[in-house]
This record gives C-alpha cells, sequence and structure tokens, in this order.
C-alpha cells in the first residue's frame, strides 16, 4: 500500500518531469547543433549526396610548326556516359543503349570497368560521339535512365598520318598511370599524351580539368544533368610552338615509295628538326574517344609495325655512311689526308688472314685516294683504313662521336645505338681468343657489331656539316646536355665535305645532281642477313655553306642510289620552297642488277670460328 502513497507518486512524477525535461533540453542542444552550429557541414553532405561531380576535361594546347600552321588542333565534340545505381541497372541500360547505338562486347566490357573504378561518376560509353548519335540517343531519353551528354573538347590531327608519328596520340589515364604518377597531376579520367610530342610535352599541353554537377536522388538515379550547381570552368592548356616545317613534312609524305618502309629526317646545322618522318604510320585520329579493340589489335599485330617511330626507336647497320666517320677517325690521328692511298689497290676483294673480304665492285677500283674512295665508296680502301686506325682506337672515337649513346632528342622512346666501348666487349662476347682484329674490317664499313638509328647518324653528317660539333636535335626546346666535337681542323673538314661533293657529281649518287646547288651526301647499302638490303643516303647543301642535312633510310630498299633522289628533292624543297618547280622522285627508274653505278654491300659474310660475326638487320 506504502507503493501508492500521494507523496511518492507526487516524487515520482517530479522525477518524470525532469527526466523529460533534460530529455528536450539535450535534443534541443544537438537540433540546435545540427541545425546552426554545424549547419555548414551536414548542408556540404547532403549536397555530396545529391549532387555528383562530372569532370570537365580541358581544351589540349594547339601545335604549331615553325610558320605558325596547325599540326593538331582541338575542335568541339560529344561524350556520352551513363550514371547508374548497381552494375546490374548499368548492364540494363546498356542493353537498350545497344539498340540505339550498337557496341562491340569489348566496349561493354570497357564501360562496366569504368564504372567498377568510380561507382558515382557517369561511366563513358561513347568518348567520341557523332552528332547523329546524340541525337539519336536524345531522342529516346526517357528509354536511357542515367543518360548524360555534354559537350568536350577533341584532339584533332588534319594532317592525319603524315605526322603520326611525329605527334602521336593521346588517351586515357589508366589505374596503373596513376599509381606510378606517370602523369603527374591527372586524374582518372584525364587525357594524356601516349606518344611523340603528346607525350614529351604532355604537362604543357594538358590543362587543367574542370568540372559540373548533375543531380541524383536518394537512390542515386539521375534527376537533372544540367544547372544543378554552379560549375567550375577547366583550363585549357598552353600553345606549343614546333620547329617543323609542316610543308616539307607534307611533301616527304607525298613523294615516299609506299613499297618501302622507313624514316626520313631533315634537320638544320643548329639541330632544329624541320621534317620527322616514319611510314607506315597509323591514323592518330583513331585514338579519340578512345580507339576500338578490334582497331587496337590490328596495329599492335601487323607486321610491318606501323606504331614504331622508324626515325629513332629501330636501329640498323649504318653501312657505307658510316665510312665518313671512319674517315674522320683517321684525319683527326694523322694517319691519312685527302690524297693518301693505301697499299694495296682494290682488285675487287682483299685477303685478311683466312677470309677475304670483298669490295662491292667485283671488278675493283685500282689505286685510289681518300677522296675517290669515298666518291666511289671503295671497301678494299676503308678495310685498310680500319686497320691503320687499330680496333681499340676505332671503338674509342667511336664513343667519343657519339656512335654509343642517343642523342637526347625531345621526343620520347629513342633507343641507344649499338657500338662496343672496348675490345673488352669483343672479350665477353667471344673469349680473349675467340676474335681477331677482322672486326675491325667490318666496323669500317659500317657492319658488324654496329648498329644506329638515322637520328644517331643524321646528328653526325650536321658535325660534318658545321663546324665539328654535334648539334642537339630538338623539335620545341634543345637538350642541354654538351655533345660531341669531331676535333677536325678546318682543312679537314673540308676535305671531307670535297669527297661527299664527288658522290653526287661522279660517285654513286650521281644521278641526283641539282643544277641549283651542290649538293654533298653518301649513299649506302647496308648488309641485312633477314631479306633485302637496306638503301641509305644522308645529304646536305648548298655544299659550301650548308642550311639543311635530309637522311632517310629504305628498309629492304636495295641501293642508296635509289634512296638519294628523294633525299636530293627533299633538299631541294627545303631551300627553294614550295612555289618551285621540282621533279618527282618516283620517275626516276629504280635501279636493276647491272645497271651503273651502283653499290651493291660488300659481301663479308664468310666468317671463322675466331672472327666475330655480323649482326641481324634492323634492331627494334
Amino acid at each position: 500500500m506504502n507503493e501508492f502513497h500521494p507523496t511518492r507518486l507526487r516524487a515520482r512524477a517530479q522525477q518524470a518531469r525532469w527526466i523529460l525535461v533534460l530529455a528536450f533540453l539535450v535534443l534541443a542542444g544537438a537540433f540546435f547543433r545540427t541545425q546552426i552550429l554545424q549547419f555548414d557541414r551536414y548542408r556540404l553532405k547532403a549536397e555530396s549526396n545529391r549532387l555528383r561531380p562530372v569532370p570537365l576535361p580541358p581544351a589540349r594546347g594547339t601545335v604549331y610548326d615553325r610558320e605558325g600552321r596547325v599540326i593538331a588542333e582541338t575542335v568541339p565534340g560529344f561524350a556520352v556516359a551513363l550514371l547508374a545505381s548497381s552494375a546490374d541497372s548499368l548492364r540494363q541500360v546498356l542493353t537498350r543503349f545497344q539498340r540505339l547505338v550498337p557496341l562491340d562486347p569489348a566496349q561493354v566490357d570497357g564501360v562496366l570497368g569504368r564504372y567498377v573504378q568510380a561507382r558515382y561518376q557517369p561511366a563513358v560509353v561513347l568518348g567520341n560521339a557523332t552528332r547523329e548519335q546524340v541525337a539519336r540517343l536524345e531522342e529516346h531519353r526517357s528509354l536511357l535512365p542515367g543518360l548524360v551528354i555534354q559537350g568536350e573538347p577533341r584532339r584533332q590531327y588534319p594532317r592525319g598520318t603524315a605526322v603520326a608519328h611525329l605527334m602521336g596520340y593521346i588517351g586515357e589515364v589508366n589505374q596503373g598511370d596513376l599509381e606510378e604518377d606517370r602523369y603527374p597531376g591527372a586524374r582518372l579520367g584525364s587525357l594524356v599524351g601516349r606518344s611523340g610530342l603528346e607525350k614529351q610535352y604532355d604537362d604543357t599541353l594538358r590543362g587543367v580539368p574542370g568540372v559540373r554537377y548533375i543531380e541524383v536522388d536518394a537512390r542515386g538515379r539521375l534527376v537533372r544533368d544540367q544547372g544543378a550547381a554552379p560549375s567550375l570552368a577547366s583550363v585549357a592548356g598552353a600553345d606549343l610552338h614546333t620547329t617543323i616545317d609542316l610543308d616539307l613534312q607534307l611533301y616527304v609524305d607525298s613523294i615516299w615509295p609506299r613499297q618501302f618502309s622507313g624514316a626520313m629526317i631533315a634537320m638544320t646545322p643548329t639541330g632544329a628538326i624541320r621534317a620527322l618522318y616514319s611510314t607506315p604510320a597509323y591514323d592518330p585520329n583513331a585514338f579519340i574517344g578512345g580507339i576500338s579493340p578490334a582497331e587496337w589489335h590490328r596495329l599492335e599485330t601487323d607486321p610491318a609495325l606501323p606504331l614504331l617511330n622508324r626515325a629513332l626507336q629501330v636501329k640498323y647497320p649504318p653501312g657505307s655512311p658510316f665510312k665518313l666517320a671512319i674517315a674522320a677517325m683517321a684525319l683527326r690521328r694523322g694517319l691519312v689526308d685527302l690524297h693518301t692511298h693505301m697499299p694495296q689497290p682494290c682488285a675487287g676483294a682483299m685477303a685478311y688472314g683466312n677470309r677475304i673480304f670483298k669490295c662491292w665492285n667485283k671488278g675493283g677500283h685500282g689505286s685510289l685516294d681518300l677522296l675517290e674512295a669515298v666518291a666511289q665508296s671503295c671497301d678494299v680502301y676503308f678495310y685498310q683504313l680500319g686497320l691503320r686506325i687499330q680496333l681499340a682506337n676505332l671503338l674509342a672515337d667511336g664513343v667519343s662521336m657519339g656512335f654509343q649513346s642517343r642523342t637526347n632528342i625531345d621526343l620520347v622512346n629513342e633507343v641507344s645505338p649499338i657500338w662496343p666501348g672496348s675490345t673488352d666487349y669483343y672479350d665477353r662476347r667471344y673469349g680473349p681468343r675467340g676474335w681477331t682484329n677482322a672486326a675491325a674490317l667490318n666496323l669500317a664499313i659500317g657492319q658488324g657489331e654496329n648498329t644506329q638509328t638515322l637520328l644517331t647518324m643524321v646528328r653526325f653528317y650536321a658535325a660534318l656539316a658545321g663546324n665539328g660539333s654535334a648539334p642537339a636535335p630538338y623539335l620545341v626546346r634543345p637538350d642541354s646536355t654538351p655533345g660531341f666535337n669531331l676535333n677536325l681542323t678546318r682543312e679537314q673538314l673540308d676535305a671531307l665535305r670535297t669527297a661527299l661533293v664527288a658522290v653526287v657529281e661522279r660517285g654513286t649518287a650521281v644521278r641526283s645532281r641539282l643544277a641549283e646547288f651542290t649538293v654533298a651526301g653518301k649513299t649506302g647499302t647496308a648488309q641485312n642477313p633477314q631479306g633485302n638490303d637496306h638503301g641509305w643516303f644522308i645529304g646536305f647543301a648548298p655544299a659550301d655553306r650548308p642550311e639543311i642535312i635530309v637522311g632517310a633510310i629504305f628498309e629492304f630498299g636495295g641501293h642508296g642510289s635509289q634512296v638519294a633522289p628523294y633525299v636530293v628533292q627533299v633538299i631541294r624543297r627545303a631551300l627553294l620552297g614550295p612555289g618551285a618547280p621540282s621533279d618527282d622522285p618516283r620517275r626516276t627508274r629504280l635501279l636493276l642488277p647491272g645497271d651503273a653505278p651502283r653499290e651493291p654491300v660488300a659481301d663479308t659474310a664468310a666468317t671463322d670460328s675466331s672472327t666475330a660475326p655480323l649482326p641481324g638487320g634492323a634492331v627494334q
């Protein structure tokens, strides 16, 4: 009975009231804290749940040639994406999407992969949609919940394959790129340079992305994709001005004989690249918005290797153009002058040890001085010159002339040439008694353990054309690394140029003479055990005051005398401009066996167990 005493009841009621008051005060304080003190914080969280950011890609900078002509630019385009609350719902929408715009299975897998990487952002379906596709999708928007269409800048290469290896291409950054920090400042979805100038100067061209917001409901479904919140504009990338002469680049492309793979480079004596061409090529426009898996597979499996930049990513036996390096070594060591004859006249071959080293001219050249040996490309003369220099000195001089190092051109993926640093190379490879000085004979004619890129050979000839110092080849900014110097006197440089003039005036490139000015150059036919010989020609003009150096390699292209007309016409175009009439080198009849002049490669295939064998042909 005491439990229900009125006094106890009143006390308990009083306690209950205080508990309720305290609870109310706690709740009121919490509401005050949430709605007043932390209003901005919770509003931001609510907005984050309601608004989804959509990156706004920046316009990449325009790339110009030396005259301000456009090589690569940015144009308006469209991107199509889908926002979904789950992978299953995305698959359902993609099924309906494919009825309007066909997608192959690999594209569908790519969309699902992008969704997994960033679930709260729209997954890109079409990176480079056409106006017709956009119109068709807009017409059926009600069937495609989560459809997001926005205008985006698109890269464009107006000259297509003609500038492919020069410009490269762009692609979407992937998770591996971000983890390795290959592209500082990039984020998921950023478009970055994958090769060529696009990659080399990506940090300049890329720009800064912006952001816009789309509105979703509590289940993550799209409510509206325009005007949900103020957007942040992207910042376009900086423009790039190159040393390229676009007219000359296109001229090279227009005259190139399509039956040959190869490359051509035109450069000034200061190192400014006027043209850099490689073929076969690809269309960089195919990569815009993401290349299709089928097209990428075709490019990767093509035996012609169209993705390979043959100007600086392939190493070839340099053949006879390397004889000028041997001549320079002998001149600077004081072993010969322009009028020096070798003890053994050329009778078509030379015996050394138990081997016979042949000259390309089976009938022989007779007794020649250095000038005529260069003009006629006499192998027997240079065999003896290599022995006179001696192998150890020859190797050391080759290193000092840059034949073992890259040029450091401002273009990605340049490979290093192959050149032994010393006789230790042969000791390691063949054993201390496993080789003889016959290695010097092969090296002396541009064969043996010697493969060079076209760029390293053009740089060497630029040193010959200038004051003996090798320029730093560049497309935008030269590398600051000091180059080599041939350490030749003015008289010695003039002597070598005189010999190179003789090649064109009365030697192996006589059919490429020009009336307007004198061209100096050297043909070459490099042995290739994997097929037909490679053809070389490197030349410069005017011979007395060079303004342009042009070199070319024709893979499996036969004799260098077949390459010379193309190089000489490019030299002519570079010096006289597009207004001057020119001969189409394709009208020149290709030399056939038995024609003269011709320069087959020396037959050095016969080897014994003590002689270093020749390497293969072109080496990637």
